[in-house]
């Protein structure tokens, strides 16, 4: 099963993640299928990409976000939207 989830960068105790899709059963490490977008916790407010592209790419073909990555993907589409429409 592919997963969408996150692999850690960063020095110690500065992490820094890349959302990637992955084979279930491989390493956080290993070799990833596609990156997917970053996520950085350490800034306010969360500074975050998501190609959403991509995204439903692999989630049509079956793949299953991790909690952190899903709640990542909500804000994304959230923050599309509100731009979408104050740009109408």
């Amino acid at each position: 099963m592919i997963k969408l989830r996150l692999m850690r960068f960063g020095a110690k105790k500065k992490p820094v993640y890349r959302i990637v899709a992955i084979d279930s059963r491989r390493a956080r490490q290993s070799t990833t299928l596609d990156v997917l977008g970053y996520y950085n916790p350490r800034t306010e407010p969360l500074d975050f990409k998501i190609d959403l592209e991509k995204v439903d790419y692999w989630m049509k073909r079956g793949a299953q976000p991790s909690e952190t990555v899903n709640s990542l993907i909500k804000r994304a589409v959230k923050g599309r939207k509100s731009t979408q429409d104050s740009k109408a």
